[in-house]
């Protein structure tokens, strides 16, 4: 059971436990969705709505899970919740929807989020296993929000679909997925040079 302050484990998902910057996890949505910034905020926001939800029951859950079958659970819980998630965009985003196409769905194998049911979830109560995810949720909705920001900004001269640089010559390349993985890897380097630089 983690021993930390309690509003460390919000804290540490936003930098040093950061999935995307610090764990380099999630890299299937994370490369093809961020396109915009719009896409890479809704990917971001569907995902930390599972990962939650999920930490909430598996939390609750905890003791009563054999261990045996704990992985088998926590996927049967994390597929539950990705199905709502889906539905609702499909319902009530549609052009979200469409324009996420199958990268909804597959937050069910997204391995951080399995990942954090059986690191903390499964060990933790209930209030520092919601603020874990949140944390770890949010740093995941910075990162794809930033990529997709930075790559629709270079790629079309706009952020969120509102013109920013006027008469912009579009950078091609940064909405393919050489793009993605040119843009990810200055921000990781950039996130390196920031952490040596504050230790």
């Amino acid at each position: 059971m983690s021993r930390r302050p309690w509003y460390r484990e919000y804290l540490k998902g936003l930098w040093e436990e950061n999935p995307i910057f610090r764990m380099l996890l999630g890299m299937c949505p994370t490369l093809a969705v961020t396109t915009s910034a719009v896409n890479g905020l809704s990917m971001g926001l569907a995902t930390t709505f599972v990962l939650t939800s999920t930490s909430l029951v598996v939390s609750i859950i905890r003791k009563l899970v054999p261990s045996q079958v704990r992985i088998a659970t926590f996927t049967m819980i994390i597929a539950t919740f990705v199905t709502v998630a889906d539905l609702f965009l499909k319902a009530k985003f549609p052009a979200i929807s469409k324009a996420l196409g199958p990268y909804v769905p597959l937050i069910v194998v997204n391995c951080f989020i399995l990942g954090r049911q059986e690191v903390f979830a499964s060990k933790n109560p209930t209030g520092r296993s919601i603020l874990d995810a949140l944390g770890v949720g949010s740093g995941f909705i910075f990162a794809l929000t930033l990529l997709g920001s930075i790559r629709e900004l270079l790629g079309s001269g706009e952020v969120f679909g509102h013109e920013v640089i006027p008469s912009w010559h579009p950078w091609v390349v940064m909405i393919l997925p050489a793009g993605a993985f040119l843009t990810l890897g200055f921000l990781v380097a950039a996130m390196n040079i920031i952490e040596e630089r504050t230790r």
